[in-house]
């Protein structure tokens, strides 16, 4: 996306395109249903959600979304802001980039996760890196910073099966405008328990699980697995009742807390005391995401989330005047 793509329509069109958050992801009376079957001492399932119609974002990712879905569901999973899937695909072999362009990020951080397939990464404070499968790269965009992800050249001439998962996080207020940096995350790095019977594994991203603490830096308390799992695994687990917190089944099928989960479903779990147990019948790949809500005013625009729009004005000025820096499209 370049600077006139982004700015097409002018201000007042991007003004009018602002939401705010409001909670409207599920009614008062599923959310009393969900309570009251908290009795058997497994935490409540608030909803199971299906992947949206896939679209393509750029020339390199075709997504299915679940949030923000514009029924406030963002709201609901403070502090995390947007949830893109990229199912497994084949892409066939390419001389032409594939990806998305050079375009601008404030006040999120941008964390994209690979399976299959390979990502690169630039962006406008010199950082660069490219993500294999298990590998995860961490953008902090923080005061603004302006990058582009593309199919890794070697990936993108023999093209292949790719599978990725991009999730924003949104930032405190007192850390919008924290200076952008990156981290790149290898799966080899990843901090990990192993399950009783080699049951699968749980590598820690960020928070805490079992006592071994997650790689990668935070600006608000997150937990943050990326969960391996082999046929007929039977476990169970805790996170926090106050934190917002759903598991996307990435590959495979769970049952959990007697519930069916099926392949790229995200269940929503009910903030409320309870373990979370998981059934396989086959091999299975998790994203548990738990973090305590900001429970702040926020306003968002494109790839800007801000707590005023004030500060998305700020952000649009900020951007066109080319206060983001340079990059190279």
């Amino acid at each position: 996306m370049n600077r006139s793509e982004f700015l097409k329509g002018g201000l007042l069109a991007g003004i009018s395109a602002l939401f705010l958050g409001v909670n409207k992801s599920f009614s008062s009376d599923e959310k009393e249903n969900a309570q009251k079957k908290a009795t058997n001492g497994l935490r409540p399932i608030e909803g199971i959600l299906s992947p949206t119609n896939t679209h393509m974002v750029g020339n390199g990712f075709k997504v299915m979304n679940y949030f923000p879905n514009g029924k406030g569901f963002e709201e609901r999973m403070s502090p995390f802001f947007l949830l893109d899937f990229n199912a497994e695909v084949n892409f066939p072999p390419s001389e032409l980039a594939q990806g998305v362009g050079v375009h601008p990020h404030r006040g999120i951080e941008t964390i994209t996760f690979a399976y299959k397939g390979s990502v690169e990464h630039h962006d406008s404070k010199g950082n660069h890196g490219i993500i294999n499968p298990g590998d995860i790269q961490w953008m902090t965009a923080g005061g603004g910073v302006l990058h582009k992800e593309y199919h890794e050249q070697t990936f993108n001439r023999t093209g292949g099966a790719f599978e990725m998962m991009q999730l924003w996080i949104n930032l405190p207020a007192k850390h919008k405008m924290t200076p952008a940096k990156y981290q790149s995350i290898l799966h080899t790095e990843k901090p990990k328990v192993i399950l009783p019977n080699n049951t699968g594994v749980v590598h820690v991203i960020a928070g805490e699980y079992m006592g071994t603490k997650g790689i990668a830096s935070t600006f608000s308390p997150i937990h943050m697995y990326d969960i391996h799992l082999e046929k007929d695994a039977n476990f169970s687990f805790t996170l926090p009742s106050n934190y917002n917190s759903g598991i996307l089944v990435v590959d495979g099928d769970i049952e959990i807390n007697g519930k069916k989960a099926p392949e790229n479903h995200y269940v929503q779990l009910a903030n409320d005391e309870g373990e979370i147990q998981i059934k396989t019948t086959k091999k299975t790949i998790l994203v548990v995401l738990s973090g305590e809500p900001l429970n702040e005013p926020y306003v968002s625009y494109g790839p800007f989330v801000m707590n005023t729009e004030e500060e998305i004005r700020q952000a649009i000025k900020d951007f066109n005047d080319g206060k983001f820096g340079f990059l190279e499209d």
